[in-house]
């Protein structure tokens, strides 16, 4: 595996690593420290018992330096009442000390004694041998272990606690970590989805989850954008829906008035056909600012050469509107070349020049220029129609937003700067407007092309542009 198959430092992978590595130590340690220490606990003396044996053993030397055999002897005597097993007292060379000698069973003991250090492995008592404490060669206490002694009494308990119980405990912890870890914010997503499904697509994830620098950091970031992105689809698809029947009303009251009225066959063929024009192109309009809202799909792109495509559509314009050519100025030279799609930058830039022209005063100049910036080429129209509002320099690109009692003209269906800013974002690109010392200036930010001046325009003449509309199936 190459270094840079790697996950990130961020990635979640490094953080279920940390936490099972954790994990795996914690239980090492747990085995070793807790075994060892449970192993003492059923396999070893406790001091309680170590100290009551060397007790009886301080007690027998003290007997064997004061009286020797009979002191002995009555000291044996007394821990009759006081213990029920074996005891004795022996020399040096394995010999009894008391008045009574070993018989064969007891010598047989003495080769299997055990010290007070020793582990207890076996079952039953042991017979254990206490040194006396001040001269441990003088004699030694040897004693059938007590029954209240022995370790071990809970050891199956501590084994299930050891063995079951408190690793499943350390488990529950690791399940807890990785339920915080992966589970909480996954139930976050699935609450968001099924909030979608309720229509509530106002939902957001905490910002706990959308910070996240891992994986599902980023997949909840992804979840608040489709979210986002939804809600507002949705939203501009209610309001084109409002906005399209409330202006559909007008013509149709009209052509009812129409219908209705007494004026002669022509003069109602002709009103009858621009109230069905105005409504196709309203509708048309509309739908193609909603397929430019919701379709993300790539465009083809090309080389285009500015200069080229403003001669072509002010052609067009000059004709339409009647307007003498050299009210429409091109300051941009031939070296001006933008990466997009033909058709719907020639739609956005003939939108936001009949804009210009529509609200400009009769003998008005509209004027394109720009300059290079870096990667992009910055262009800019402005008319001398007045301007607009502050407040409203935003508001214009809003669908059926018309500003006519602010400046002159013929007002559209105020869908024509919507349909240009959406045209011109999706091929990179930003759109924007400002007052200007006549008039109202409109920006665009369009992607340089330097790979070649010689693409569509190029020593060839200007192409027709056919301004493609959106087809609803």
């Amino acid at each position: 595996m190459k270094v840079s198959d790697l996950p990130g430092r961020h990635s979640l992978f490094w953080k279920l690593a940390c936490l099972l590595v954790a994990f795996c130590l914690l239980m090492i340690w747990l085995s070793w420290s807790w075994g060892r220490y449970m192993e003492e606990r059923n396999q070893f003396l406790s001091d309680e018992a170590r100290g009551t044996l060397a007790r009886y053993a301080a007690e027998a030397e003290v007997a064997w330096q004061r009286d020797q055999r009979v002191g002995i002897d009555r000291w044996l005597q007394s821990m009759e009442l006081r213990e029920a097993g074996w005891v004795g007292v022996i020399g040096g060379n394995l010999q009894s000390l008391s008045s009574d000698p070993l018989n064969a069973q007891e010598i047989q003991h003495l080769t299997f004694l055990r010290g007070l250090d020793w582990p207890i492995h076996k079952q039953g008592r042991p017979w254990l041998r206490v040194p006396f404490p001040i001269e441990p060669a003088a004699g030694s206490l040897v004693i059938e272990l007590p029954e209240r002694f022995l370790p071990g009494k809970y050891r199956v308990f501590w084994r299930v606690i050891t063995n079951g119980v408190i690793p499943g405990l350390f488990t529950l912890l690791l399940c807890v970590g990785l339920y915080r870890l992966l589970v909480v914010p996954l139930n976050n997503l699935r609450e968001q989805a099924n909030a979608w499904r309720a229509d509530q697509l106002n939902v957001r994830l905490s910002s706990g989850i959308t910070q996240r620098p891992d994986e599902l950091g980023e997949l909840a970031r992804a979840f608040d954008s489709m979210s986002e992105r939804l809600q507002s689809t949705v939203a501009l698809q209610q309001q084109l829906l409002r906005d399209l029947s409330h202006e559909l009303r007008t013509p149709l009251s009209r052509l009812r008035v129409a219908s209705e009225s007494e004026q002669d066959l022509q003069s109602l063929r002709e009103r009858i056909g621009r109230e069905v024009d105005g409504m196709q192109r309203l509708v048309e309009d509309t739908l193609q600012l909603a397929w430019l809202e919701t379709e993300r799909a790539p465009l083809p792109d090309e080389a285009i050469q500015i200069q080229a495509l403003w001669e072509m559509l002010t052609e067009n314009a000059c004709y339409e509107s009647c307007c003498p050519t050299g009210q429409l100025q091109c300051a941009v030279d031939a070296s001006c070349w933008v990466r997009g799609n033909l058709n719907t930058l020639a739609q956005a830039l003939e939108n936001i020049l009949r804009n210009a022209i529509r609200h400009s005063p009769k003998g008005g100049i509209v004027r394109l220029d720009g300059r290079r910036d870096g990667d992009y080429w910055h262009l800019w129209l402005e008319d001398e129609g007045g301007g607009v509002a502050e407040a409203d320099l935003e508001r214009i690109f809003s669908p059926f937003t018309r500003l006519d009692g602010s400046r002159p003209g013929d007002g559209g269906f105020g869908l024509g700067l919507s349909i240009a800013r959406n045209a011109v974002q999706r091929q990179g690109g930003t759109l924007w407007a400002e007052n200007g010392q006549s008039g109202l200036r409109l920006h665009l930010r369009l992607v340089a092309d330097d790979s070649a001046h010689s693409g569509a325009f190029a020593g060839k003449p200007v192409p027709t542009v056919d301004v493609c509309r959106p087809q609803i199936v």
